[in-house]
């Protein structure tokens, strides 16, 4: 008799984790598991919603599907509309939800009309119905989220400005120059861009918004309002099955969780003390689980963690590349090598401590961004060879 494997979620590690193996996969959206990534080019109009669907899973999937508990000692899944689903092993790709700032005029997760997070294709669908050439939107963010959104909306005819709290944009992945490079870009492209600047609340008339209230006292016009304020690991159903959960739902190397028999990857998943939240983990995360389920012996130790690099390309006539991993702020005695191009606005950095790369940031000019990449990933020791080639050897991207 075949292991019954049961994965709730549908996103990148949950449809990953169904291309390897016959799954039952619940997925709670209507549609069919979509590359999140790409969702700023369709509400820019660039792709249809049919285009960023993710490859087929080998069994159908079950949408529309919302898990509401687990039974650990009957080992099985309840589902909103009744119905269970047994299982030998479970694997909990739950995801992230949007984080919901505290502004006046949100209560809970009731959102006013025209407020909404970008998250889901759902989202994405509603706000292209909703936003019109000259409308006013603000994006209250100025992560990679916001920044795409605000880009997007700004295609679409809007007339957008991107609050962001924060010193500058992306101030997790970039340093001070390529954050004002990409400002620069941003604001070319009509968006108008407000750092250290702190939304306090909400103005509504007959339950929609019709303006964003700042802390010094302005308040802004808007039709629309997109919350790009982070995500948080949805753990809801883990904790209430007494799983362990810190930030996200603890696993060991074999991402299993407290429970021997239920497993989690994906945004949702903490592997010694790390919640991930990008793409390229939940990938390398539902690959490993793959092997350990089929019980092929894995090429390395199961899960040891990985080295994320965040990418970003801001995609059209006047588009943008963007790469940024590990440390880019150097420490005293690092070695740093910078060049930067005005006329091809592009900026390269590499921070080199001891023999190893430590972090860099590419922007506009990608050439050299898969070299880069695998001498960071790999962690080895750098060749004896001037600094400078770092940058300037095209490894491919």
């Amino acid at each position: 008799m075949s292991t019954r494997i049961v994965v709730v979620g549908g996103g990148t590690a949950g449809a990953r984790l169904a291309q390897r193996l016959p799954v039952t996969l619940l997925g709670e959206e209507p549609h069919a598991p979509y590359n999140r990534v790409l969702l700023a080019d369709v509400l820019a109009g660039r792709y249809a919603p049919e285009v960023i669907a993710l490859p087929a899973a080998r069994e159908p999937v079950r949408r529309g599907v919302r898990a509401v508990r687990i039974d650990r000692a009957a080992r099985f899944v309840e589902c909103a509309d009744g119905s269970t689903v047994p299982y030998d092993r479970l694997v909990l790709a739950t995801g992230s939800n949007p984080v919901l700032p505290p502004l006046r005029g949100l209560r809970g997760s009731q959102l006013p009309a025209g407020v909404h997070p970008f998250r889901t294709l759902d989202d994405c669908l509603e706000l292209r119905d909703l936003v019109r050439p000259g409308g006013r939107a603000v994006v209250i963010g100025g992560g990679l989220l916001g920044v795409s959104a605000a880009r997007a909306l700004a295609a679409r005819g809007a007339e957008v400005m991107l609050a962001q709290q924060g010193e500058r944009l992306m101030e997790r992945q970039l340093d001070a120059q390529a954050s004002a490079l990409l400002q620069e870009h941003v604001e070319s492209l009509g968006v108008e861009v407000h750092t250290e600047c702190r939304v306090s609340g909400l103005r509504q008339r007959d339950g929609a918004v019709t303006a964003v209230e700042l802390a010094n006292g302005f308040v802004l016009d808007a039709q629309v309002v997109v919350l790009a304020c982070g995500v948080r690991p949805r753990v809801t159903l883990a904790r209430e099955a007494g799983l362990e959960v810190r930030t996200g739902i603890v696993v060991d190397d074999e991402l299993r969780t407290s429970d021997p028999y239920i497993h989690a990857i994906g945004d949702c998943a903490e592997h010694d003390g790390r919640v991930y939240g990008l793409a390229g983990p939940a990938l390398e995360q539902a690959d490993v689980l793959a092997d350990v389920l089929s019980g092929v012996a894995p090429a390395r130790p199961a899960y040891t963690g990985t080295r994320a690099l965040t990418r970003l390309t801001l995609s059209g006539p006047d588009g943008l590349d963007l790469a940024a991993f590990g440390d880019a702020t150097a420490r005293p005695g690092d070695d740093v090598v910078q060049l930067t191009d005005a006329t091809r606005r592009a900026y390269r950095k590499v921070v080199v401590r001891g023999d190893r790369l430590v972090g860099g940031v590419l922007l506009g000019d990608l050439a050299s961004v898969g070299t880069l990449a695998r001498a960071w990933e790999g962690d080895e020791a750098l060749p004896d060879a001037p600094l400078l080639h770092l940058l300037t050897h095209d490894g491919g991207s």
